[in-house]
């Protein structure tokens, strides 16, 4: 009898992670397709006939899509159960990838690009319910960990593999492969992740549950926190998808191959930079200090970068036209590591406020992260028609710094 409960057990857990790694990969795709334009902008623009600054800022209803869509979302799993929101987002990303990759013109392409936004929405949650109402606290620390790592494959895919087939095959290729693979991980989804009942758990409307996470997120306790995630995750994902591939192409000459290899580099770092950063937040403690001085760090790191465009002061300093691309390599990585934070502020955020409202915390923190990616997104493109991309990246530094001020100062133990 005990080898057959064994055995049983043996083949829930199997059954379980087979299910997880099958929603860890709508979260992987959802990472590629919102880093697309990273290596592919210049080319988007000129079939689209208008600036590359233009599109970045229309790019920009991605991420506000997204954000919108983060409670609806959530509610819905919690009345419908996780496999059908994901079978059902799954189906909408298709869509939004091939209406993507058929755009004709910004219009066209901004309609399929809200289409992503609410389709991928919920692929991070999807593995991360299923994992939370199945895995004991310290598992699902783990895994949380797991899924996250095999999300940002999405960005490697999206660094030198995507560069290699828009320069053979155009930009749009990558929205159509993206297409056929959301259809392959439906299938995984469909065949591995249980069909389990719903757990009705807030009969509210979704504009309530809207109103009280927004009511939470401005309380003095989130203050502090909600600002900072504003602009930390908003600075990665804005450098990594969008900014830096034009950065390494136009200011530093690199092929779109070069360029997505030094992008791949800047991924890996974020891979592992979360695991980092918790590895010294157990082992030193000070989280608020940690959290701060990583993201002054990243601040001034993004500075450094800018400043080593032609005729600014790192390159006027040593001597040079511009300072070689080894160099933003390095810094690259660098602020991968340094901007690795941001789960930090998940922990921080349900240590300042009651047990009965941790879940609707998170959230709030959350949203934060993605509305401040659309904001980022927008400014920045406007920043960069005004003033060129040494002052994207310059701008995104006070962001951050900005940012981690109002941290600092209503956490502080004598606020």
């Amino acid at each position: 009898m005990t080898a057959v409960t064994t055995d049983e057990a043996g083949d829930g857990t199997r059954a379980l992670i087979f299910a997880l790694l099958a929603l860890a990969c709508g979260h992987m795709l959802s990472t590629l397709l919102r880093t697309i334009p990273a290596v592919s902008l210049d080319l988007m623009a000129a079939d689209f006939r208008m600036e590359p600054q233009a599109l970045a800022s229309l790019t920009a209803v991605y991420p506000f899509a997204f954000a919108a869509a983060q409670i609806p979302v959530g509610a819905a799993m919690d009345r419908f159960g996780v496999r059908p929101v994901s079978l059902s987002l799954l189906a909408g990303t298709v869509v939004g990838a091939i209406a993507s990759g058929f755009a004709t013109g910004p219009e066209s392409f901004a309609v399929g690009q809200v289409l992503l936004g609410v389709a991928t929405s919920g692929m991070l949650m999807c593995p991360m319910t299923l994992a939370a109402k199945q895995l004991s606290a310290a598992r699902f620390g783990l895994w949380s960990g797991a899924i996250l790592s095999i999300g940002n494959i999405g960005m490697l895919l999206s660094s030198s593999p995507l560069a290699f087939v828009v320069d053979h095959y155009g930009w749009r290729a990558g929205f159509w492969i993206s297409a056929a693979a959301g259809v392959l991980v439906a299938l995984a989804v469909f065949a591995l992740v249980p069909n389990q009942p719903a757990e009705h758990k807030d009969d509210s409307s979704p504009l309530s549950q809207m109103i009280e996470v927004l009511r939470l997120g401005f309380s003095r306790p989130l203050r502090g926190l909600i600002a900072l995630a504003l602009v930390s995750l908003a600075t990665s994902l804005v450098l990594r998808g969008l900014w830096g591939g034009p950065w390494l192409m136009q200011v530093k000459g690199l092929s779109r191959v070069e360029a997505g290899n030094q992008l791949g580099a800047f991924t890996i770092a974020m891979i592992i930079g979360p695991l980092l950063i918790g590895m010294i937040d157990r082992r030193v403690g000070h989280r608020r200090e940690l959290v701060a001085g990583t993201h002054l760090t990243g601040a001034l790191l993004l500075a450094l970068m800018a400043l080593g465009a032609p005729h600014y002061a790192v390159s006027l300093l040593l001597g040079v036209p511009v300072m070689p691309p080894q160099y933003d390599l390095a810094l690259f990585v660098l602020i991968g590591l340094a901007t690795s934070a941001q789960p930090l502020l998940f922990g921080m955020s349900r240590q300042l406020v009651d047990a009965q409202v941790a879940g609707k915390a998170l959230a709030a923190i959350n949203l934060a992260f993605f509305l401040g990616a659309a904001l980022m997104q927008s400014v920045t493109g406007a920043v960069a028609a005004l003033a060129g991309l040494p002052a994207v990246l310059l701008f995104m530094a006070a962001a951050l710094v900005a940012g981690t001020l109002i941290f600092l100062a209503y956490t502080s133990p004598r606020s």
